[in-house]
């Protein structure tokens, strides 16, 4: 039997009508019959077109307020007849079962209504039992049957059935079982997730994805699943890899604590901050985090809380960036920052980022709540006899907010609203601590009176002491360690003000 088929009748039942009307034209024009229901069929007899209601078929009419319109033998056998098995060609004859060889169909906006915050009873009603039945069924026999699950697919049926004269290749009906099947799937998962409150399972299910360059080397395969577009607009540049992508993340989430200050411009590289400062103006923001490590800001990822200007955007213009971000930009900026035709310009819109965080694990899923505690002024326990000063709180508190978003082990030194220098992802904290006063000392800071950030605390009295012999003042930890009082009596004997937050801030 020949594996290219012509379609003959269609069952047309669907939410959204957008752009159907080419189509049920073209049916019309190849003298296909068309079955239809409820606000489907009055929409395809208002366009001038013949169509029997499925009730017709089933002699049955839609009942228990629309929840039962398809489900039916006569036409689900219509679907799902195997047209190369002698016994189901037979039952067809007997039953009198009409075959149906196109099924569009879409499903009630389930995800949507729960995000508009409807009431429980109207979310249940938006489960669809006969569109998802008709998926599946139309789904499962490909071989003979065309599935069309959602308004993206309209076009490609379109070009299909224009092009071919109504017929269509298994190749192609199985393209659109596999879409058919992620839709449904998609679905159910929405739905599970709606309904679960065990924390143990895990389900997820994203409908948006794109093609990378690739992944973090050239011979790895890389993509994105997200809805990108939701987050950023991009203005210009290259498309982003998979590298960018991952700077990017690291960039919002750190300038998210952040979101409220004054003027604040932070230089990202491999996930790190390389320069951060706050300042009266973005392009004082932007000359005072550039300082922080001119030599990492090269190829970097640039993000700012506030727009960028014209001024700032000519001090940008200089530095080989990779991105830059900001939630705007003035003409001037974005006309400077074009001049490079590669630098990549986001506006970065007002999002909320995902409750739960996912990486891959050994042969599975780690998942997590978002680190979602800021340090603030209230969580600062002062446990040493020298109280910081309202300048050091507040640098404090800075430093805390960068070291919260740098891999650990690390340690962050601030002074005056600006990031001086970090030591990030070593495998000792007193290593980490001493990366961050040689690059401070290769940049030409003074570390008297700058502060310290540690992400979690100090098993011994090593860290302050060499610290404190940097010029560091005023330290700021979460404290726990069973021999906290080592280090407190040390910063009492030395005057080096201390306080406890009582949050760890590891980033694996």
């Amino acid at each position: 039997m020949s594996t290219t088929k012509t379609i003959q009748s269609a069952l047309i039942s669907v939410f959204s009508k957008e752009g159907l009307e080419p189509i049920v034209q073209k049916l019309h024009e190849q003298n296909v019959i068309l079955y239809s229901t409820g606000g489907t069929e009055d929409f395809i007899k208002n366009l001038g077109i013949p169509v029997v209601p499925v009730e017709d078929v089933t002699s049955y009419p839609s009942i228990l307020g629309g929840r039962v319109k398809t489900l039916h033998p006569k036409v689900f056998g219509g679907i799902l007849n195997r047209q190369d098995h002698e016994g189901d060609v037979q039952q067809m004859v007997e039953f009198n079962i009409p075959q149906i060889d196109l099924v569009i169909v879409d499903l009630y906006p389930f995800e949507k209504t729960v995000a508009s915050g409807a009431s429980e009873a109207d979310i249940i009603e938006k489960i669809d039992i006969g569109g998802i039945s008709l998926i599946r069924a139309a789904a499962k026999n490909f071989k003979d049957t065309v599935i069309v699950a959602s308004v993206n697919e309209y076009a490609s049926l379109l070009d299909i059935i224009s092009s071919q004269n109504g017929a269509t290749t298994l190749e192609q009906r199985k393209l659109f079982a596999t879409k058919a099947f992620h839709v449904s799937s998609h679905y159910d998962t929405a739905i599970f997730n709606y309904f679960n409150e065990d924390e143990t399972y895990f389900k997820a299910s994203i409908s948006e994805g794109q093609i990378l360059r690739y992944g973090e080397n050239p011979h790895q395969k890389g993509f994105f699943f997200g809805e990108f577009d939701k987050m950023f607009s991009k203005l210009h540049g290259k498309e982003l890899s998979y590298n960018n992508l991952l700077d990017v993340d690291a960039a919002v989430n750190l300038i998210l604590e952040f979101k409220n200050n004054a003027p604040t411009f932070s230089i990202l590289k491999h996930n790190n901050a390389c320069g951060l400062a706050t300042r009266n103006t973005m392009k004082e923001a932007y000359v005072a985090a550039l300082a922080g490590d001119p030599t990492s800001a090269f190829g970097g990822v640039l993000i700012a809380n506030g727009k960028i200007d014209g001024a700032t955007a000519k001090e940008i213009s200089s530095l080989f960036c990779e991105v830059v971000i900001a939630p705007s930009f003035d003409e001037e900026a974005v006309a400077i920052l074009s001049e490079k035709k590669n630098r990549i310009i986001l506006v970065q819109h007002d999002v909320e980022l995902p409750n739960s965080q996912v990486r891959t694990c050994l042969n599975g899923l780690l998942v997590q709540d978002r680190n979602t505690i800021t340090d603030s002024r209230e969580d600062l326990k002062v446990v040493t006899t020298t109280a910081p000063s309202e300048q050091e709180i507040e640098d404090l508190i800075f430093a805390s907010k960068v070291c919260k978003n740098t891999k650990s082990n690390t340690i962050v030194f601030a002074k005056n609203g600006t990031l001086i220098a970090s030591g990030t992802g070593q495998t000792s904290r007193v290593d980490a601590l001493k990366q961050a006063v040689e690059k401070a000392n290769n940049f030409g800071f003074d570390l008297k009176g700058a502060v310290m950030a540690s992400d979690a605390f100090f098993p011994f009295p090593d860290c302050v002491e060499l610290a404190h012999n940097a010029g560091i003042t005023a330290v700021i930890q979460p404290g726990g360690s069973i021999k906290d009082e080592l280090s407190i009596n040390y910063c009492n004997e030395n005057k080096v003000a201390m306080v406890f937050t009582g949050t760890r801030h590891f980033k694996h």
